[in-house]
């Protein structure tokens, strides 16, 4: 039993931890300064707190989010936000902007900046990438037990030779948006990790596997969900909190971080890497950090094949594969900073949509909800998400005003307490339906 979680739960590991998860932890340290602690629980709690939920919930069962949806929303809802939610994970943010971040961080220092050694990269990359994910069924062999635990180990190895050269925490006040709110913008920084959006295509592969997986009983295979959720807690904070330590010890020059066109995170990561190490630092963190974003990039494109091909099976899941591996190779040539920027808006959208299901879903299993009640909670959502982009993009005062006066509107969770509101509201409309027992759906 112990077993089998913790081979699912490093399979998981090794997809979630990617990209963001190694640039925005260094970057958030160093900003938060003196209120380092505030920002990385706000941090972790939006990073791993609601991703391993999630994925928990989406395993115990056997239609994960999608069956979710469809039954406490509606089918059509449940194909429109996913496909959102594929999209964001899939080629026109997370897979592109893992290959992005494994040059920016990885091989840039090495090559030097320039559009032709980006795109001889991002080729091989994707190649290497598109022959791993037309065969799924062999993720957990290939992924789970062998790459994970190299790329695991290279940043433990970093971070702690990190922690003893710099060993003194920052002082500074905090930067930005942290001096106002340390937790809330702590918290909304785990958005950029993509994992909570990621769960919901994660827990099919979860399931996939749990199925290669012969469980003696309905207890045993509830158990090693546990342990797998459990298992991706434990690797995923530690290397979050020594990550955003490291970048809170680590000193950045005032002409670096006055410079809006460096990644704070990638510098930090780079830097340490090749202070510590000298030359031999920067093939140490080429490989680290390719590893690392080569797992997810694998984990998202056979997701998102998976998804796209059965909902909309004009193509087969190889051609989507193909797809996806092209568009990606695209747009990540466009350079990693430019990716963050343009996709932010479709994450401030859709994370606080994916948080509010994933509520629903947990309080569902337990108490009866109102079908009205847990639409108008994904409405509330999605509309005051929506006035936030148009408030914060596209400058409307009204909008603006509007957030402002809404609790938490400042930190960036300005959605949550009317979310909560109509939460409390599904417990006493009509018209309520219980949610499945997880052990009912386990099998």
């Amino acid at each position: 039993m112990l077993k089998n979680g913790a081979q699912v739960g490093l399979l998981l590991f090794g997809m979630f931890f990617g990209a963001g998860n190694l640039i925005f932890p260094p970057s958030l340290g160093f900003q938060a300064g003196s209120s380092f602690m505030p920002a990385v629980l706000g941090f972790l709690l939006s990073g791993i707190g609601m991703p391993v939920i999630a994925v928990i919930m989406g395993t115990f069962n056997p239609g994960g989010f999608r069956a979710e949806m469809n039954h406490k929303i509606s089918p059509l809802f449940s194909l429109v936000i996913l496909t959102l939610m594929y999209l964001a994970i899939g080629p026109l943010m997370a897979i592109p902007r893992t290959a992005a971040t494994s040059f920016s961080i990885g091989i840039l220092p090495i090559t030097g900046d320039g559009m032709l050694p980006l795109a001889i990269f991002t080729t091989l990359y994707f190649i290497c990438a598109w022959w791993l994910s037309i065969t799924p069924s062999k993720l957990l062999d290939r992924v789970g037990k062998v790459l994970t635990p190299i790329f695991a180990i290279m940043i433990v190895l970093l971070i702690i030779v990190g922690m003893v050269a710099y060993t003194t925490p920052s002082t500074a006040a905090p930067m930005g948006k942290y001096a106002a709110s340390a937790f809330g913008n702590g918290f909304v920084e785990g958005y950029n990790t993509v994992d909570t959006l990621a769960s919901f295509a994660f827990c099919i592969i979860a399931l996939g596997a749990m199925k290669r997986i012969h469980f003696a009983s309905e207890k045993e295979h509830v158990a090693s969900v546990w342990m797998a959720g459990a298992a991706v807690a434990v690797l995923m904070g530690g290397l979050y909190l020594g990550l955003a330590l490291l970048g809170n010890h680590f000193p950045i020059p005032q002409s670096v971080y006055e410079d809006a066109s460096v990644n704070l995170g990638a510098y930090v990561l780079s830097q340490t890497s090749f202070q510590i190490f000298g030359t031999v630092g920067m093939a140490f963190l080429a490989v680290m950090v390719t590893l690392t974003c080569f797992t997810t990039t694998v984990g998202l494109i056979a997701a998102v094949s998976t998804f796209f091909a059965e909902e909309f099976p004009v193509l087969s899941y190889k051609k989507y594969v193909t797809l996806i591996c092209l568009v990606s190779l695209v747009l990540a040539n466009l350079g990693l900073n430019q990716i963050i920027q343009v996709t932010l808006p479709l994450l401030l959208f859709v994370y606080p949509i994916a948080i509010s299901v994933v509520m629903l879903t947990i309080i569902n299993k337990f108490v009866g909800l109102s079908k009205l009640g847990m639409r108008c909670t994904v409405t509330a959502a999605g509309l005051v998400s929506a006035i936030d982009i148009a408030a914060q993009f596209f400058h409307l005062d009204g909008a603006a005003a509007l957030i402002q006066g809404l609790p938490l509107g400042d930190s960036g969770l300005g959605w949550l307490v009317p979310v909560l509101i109509c939460l409390v509201l599904s417990l006493v409309l009509p018209g309520k339906i219980s949610g499945e027992s997880a052990l009912d759906e386990s099998l």
